[in-house]
């Protein structure tokens, strides 16, 4: 009896591992795919912009609250909230890095359009 208990036990343990690696491998494929679609969406140095610094521009957006790329309200917003998360005020310096990370995609998208911008006129000049 022992035998075929643990002949169970083992056939039981296959089926589940097998089922885990299936949903596993799907995991990742779909993931995949959401990554490939996110590097789409965004042109290339954009898309290199969010990997390098850790935050899509639009959670960068979210978090400093602004909708469009305006310097000013950047500025004014992450002044703001650092201000607002300073530790001396009972704030949060997880907020607060957040905060700075978010004002550095910012200003990477900022001067990836300056730099796209200024290739346009030389193009259009020539």
């Amino acid at each position: 009896q022992a035998k075929y208990l643990a002949q169970i036990i083992l056939v039981g343990a296959q089926v589940v591992g097998r089922a885990f690696m299936r949903a596993l491998r799907q995991e990742f494929a779909a993931s995949r795919a959401a990554a490939d679609a996110r590097g789409r969406s965004e042109r290339p140095q954009s898309a290199a912009a969010s990997r390098i610094i850790g935050i899509s521009l639009q959670e960068a957006q979210q978090i400093l609250n602004v909708s469009s790329l305006n310097p000013q309200e950047i500025q004014k917003n992450y002044d703001h909230l650092f201000k607002v998360n300073d530790k001396s005020v009972g704030g949060s310096f997880y907020l607060q890095s957040k905060g700075v990370r978010a004002k550095e995609r910012l200003d990477e998208e900022l001067r990836i359009q300056a730099k796209g911008d200024k290739e346009k006129e030389r193009k259009a000049e020539t």
